[in-house]
């Protein structure tokens, strides 16, 4: 690129330097001034000077003739080379350009407040444009993290996240999620607990519904564990778990078992961790009519207390070792002993300790005399030197338990008075979980 030489005078060729080219400067004292108000004009022929050519005249000439194309008669070098007199202007800043948006979107304030300041340190190097964008974008975007602080502040920021990701569940392509509540009742679209469920419709549990929740739970966090360790933590807990909300076991309809939601890997990904427990129909066809619920919201405080002293001994009879038989196991089945010998006498005080109606102070004394006797059955058991002596005082202990010698207290009571089928095969006060026979739940 050329670059024009300075206004002025240029020196002619063949002057020798330094000295003044005749007729080229007025002389000393004349006035000058600007278009031709002085002795001479930036144009040739414009007015009185001292070059020939006076006014009237056409193009003057100076005492040194054109020599073809070259500098003007004021000694310019005409444009040429491809050099343009109007500059292309400076691109704009794209660092500018993206702090802005930010800004304006309020999306990720703290980038577009440093993409900003970059955007400043490149204009100012490189001569580029869009410096009021990037001050514009910064100005925003400072705005936006305020606005953000405070939301972190006050709280704001935590329930807009947890609606972004309850939102995001209910959008994930394999599976949505859902949540339901504890003493809720729900129909599924689908009419079954079994398979993949993609939402449940909440209705009120006096008429037939497909489930009930009975309880909710979270598994730990961490990496998706796999179907089969997800449904192993299912299966333990939601066994357990309804005994809080179901407390007497006697009032669970035979067709009724334990089903569960559980999360899948992609709705594990988005932060599910809820295992939501069930009781279904086991009948895939079939529902239920009424709530299950018999807990202290719809029990009275002496029911209450029988059944909490039940469930002393109905839980120590559920930790039963996995080894069927006695001999194949002796060791386990004397720590079983031990323990259900030690629940039997917890249960024995929790009766003694309460003040029972009336009418259900004599079932429960014999109640308890049987407790005594069943007690030492047990402890026997824990000691016994084999097989054979387990089992004596074993049988002992379980017809001193029989279910049948609590309904005379249960009808005292108010509570349900027929013994479950399955009692005699669960021991104890012949507690169990209605008819129903091993758990399954549905992926969400």
């Amino acid at each position: 690129m050329e670059i024009p030489p300075p206004s002025g005078p240029q020196q002619p060729q063949g002057q020798p330097q330094g000295q003044q080219p005749q007729g080229q400067y007025p002389p000393p004292g004349q006035p000058q001034g600007p278009y031709g108000e002085g002795p001479y004009g930036p144009y040739p022929g414009q007015g009185p000077g001292p070059y020939p050519g006076g006014q009237g005249q056409g193009q003057g000439q100076g005492p040194y003739p054109p020599q073809g194309p070259g500098p003007g008669p004021y000694g310019y070098q005409p444009w040429g080379q491809g050099y343009s007199p109007y500059n292309s202007p400076a691109p704009v800043n794209g660092l500018a350009i993206a702090a802005l948006v930010l800004g304006i979107l309020c999306f990720l304030p703290l980038i577009g407040l440093i993409l900003g300041f970059f955007a400043l340190a490149q204009i100012k190097k490189k001569g580029e444009r869009g410096k009021g964008m990037a001050i514009a974008g910064m100005i925003l975007s400072g705005i936006g993290a305020a606005l953000l602080a405070i939301a972190f502040i006050t709280g704001g920021a935590a329930e807009f996240w947890d609606g972004f990701k309850e939102g995001a569940r209910d959008a994930s392509e394999n599976g949505a999620t859902f949540s339901v509540n504890e003493g809720e009742c729900f129909d599924t679209p689908g009419g079954s607990l079994e398979g993949m469920a993609y939402d449940v419709d909440t209705v009120s549990c006096e008429g037939e519904h497909d489930g009930e929740v009975f309880a909710n739970f979270k598994m730990a966090s961490g990496s998706y564990p796999g179907d089969d360790a997800i449904t192993e933590a299912a299966d333990d807990k939601c066994y357990t778990l309804q005994y809080a909300y179901a407390m007497d076991s006697w009032a669970l309809p035979d067709n009724v078992d334990i089903y569960y939601f559980t999360p899948t890997r992609d709705s594990w990904s988005l932060g599910d961790r809820e295992i939501s427990c069930l009781f279904g129909n086991v009948d895939e066809k079939g529902s239920l009519t009424g709530s299950l619920r018999q807990d202290e919201t719809t029990l009275d405080a002496d029911q209450l207390a029988y059944l909490k002293a039940a469930q002393v001994l109905n839980e120590a009879m559920d930790s039963v070792p996995e080894e069927e038989y006695v001999e194949d196991d002796l060791p386990g089945h004397k720590e079983w002993a031990t323990r259900v010998s030690g629940a039997v006498t917890e249960q024995i005080g929790m009766l003694r300790d309460h003040d029972w109606p009336a009418d259900a102070k004599e079932p429960v004394t014999a109640l308890v005399k049987d407790l005594e006797t069943a007690q030492g059955e047990w402890a026997k058991a824990a000691k016994a030197s084999d097989a054979d002596v387990f089992y004596e005082h074993y049988d002992k202990a379980l017809q001193l338990t029989d279910a049948k010698k609590t309904v005379t207290t249960r009808k005292a009571l108010g509570l349900e008075s027929t013994p479950p089928e399955s009692y005699e095969d669960d021991g104890g006060e012949g507690g169990g979980t209605g008819g129903g026979t091993g758990g399954s739940g549905a992926e969400v």
